[in-house]
């Protein structure tokens, strides 16, 4: 139960909002840890592709869960959610305060409102649904899940590889429908916890600019050489390290398949849309996040610490 005091400070934003910025600001005028809530951020091959923080920016205060887990795994929100939970009980024995940033709704949503008790899916399952799903084209593994998981397959769209073929492994391995576990929750580490939830929303155009302009940057920082230093694992191309923004492009241009224009173009283009798409699902999906112009994120934070915990909440919603 809450003690009535500020348990967390959640800093969410699209990818290249200055998340990561506020977050070292916070922890070193607050006593702070900067906890990861990024799910490409996790992995280690991937520091500058995923924009994660630099050693020197790290060195500045204590951040966790940043590139402690390897490519070749096919890390979960479940998985992440085991390893929050445990970074979390860390820092609060030390009387630190956490601070959650990253990019990835569903980790913020799983961390304060609980996740569906999915079970695990064996590895040998997963790797034999592989099997089956290699060759096919999305749509027809899409009509796959329809004769097997109709129920589910109506939820999902059939451009939706990555979760057609989650859906597909929780039916081979419990014979029952994804969708039916979707119900059942357990409770969020956040849960019953008074929270700073703060989503920074630059101007869009802005936004865009900041994008194309740090992909540039990121080629110039070794982008290509840690692609290239990925891309010679030889890993299955649907784990999801395999499929950070820029890393399809990047993998494509070295086995001479595109243009590096073309796929700096590319990597562009796909993390501007998924941006897009990160403004919409937060609006939907956490409508209860206060909203606010990335500049104002410190004094927004430090405000609301001030203030009674059932003050009104300004938002700045786009």
């Amino acid at each position: 139960m809450s003690d009535g005091k500020v348990g967390a400070v959640l800093i969410a934003g699209p990818t290249a909002s200055g998340k990561s910025a506020l977050g070292i600001k916070l922890a070193q005028s607050l006593d702070g840890v900067v906890i990861n809530a990024d799910s490409m951020q996790v992995y280690r091959d991937l520091r500058v592709i995923t924009a994660r923080p630099t050693p020197d920016e790290e060195a500045q205060a204590p951040h966790r869960l940043y590139g402690h887990v390897d490519a070749a795994v096919n890390f979960s929100v479940g998985r992440y959610m085991a390893d929050a939970t445990q970074v979390l009980s860390e820092v609060r024995s030390r009387g630190q305060l956490p601070i959650f940033v990253g990019g990835t709704g569903l980790y913020f949503k799983a961390l304060t409102e609980g996740l569906s008790d999915i079970p695990t899916v064996p590895e040998e399952v997963r790797e034999e649904v592989r099997r089956e799903s290699e060759g096919l084209e999305t749509p027809e593994l899409h009509r796959l899940l329809t004769e097997r998981d109709p129920e589910t397959a109506r939820t999902l769209r059939p451009s939706d590889r990555l979760r057609v073929q989650r859906a597909l492994e929780i039916f081979a391995a419990t014979g029952q429908p994804l969708i039916s576990f979707h119900g059942a929750r357990q409770p969020g580490p956040l849960n019953d916890i008074p929270l700073i939830k703060l989503f920074l929303a630059p101007e869009r155009e802005e936004l865009r600019r900041r994008i194309d302009t740090r992909f540039l940057a990121m080629m110039e920082q070794g982008a290509l050489e840690e692609v290239r230093a990925l891309g010679e694992r030889n890993l299955d191309p649907m784990l999801p390290a395999m499929r950070a923004h820029g890393v399809p492009g990047l993998l494509a241009y070295l086995r001479g398949e595109i243009s590096r224009d073309e796929a700096v173009s590319k990597g562009q283009g796909d993390t501007r849309r998924y941006a897009k798409r990160q403004f919409t699902w937060f609006r939907h999906q956490l409508p209860d996040w206060d909203w606010v112009e990335p500049e104002r994120g410190y004094e927004a934070v430090v405000a609301r610490l001030n203030a009674p915990l059932d003050s009104p909440r300004p938002s700045d919603r786009r």
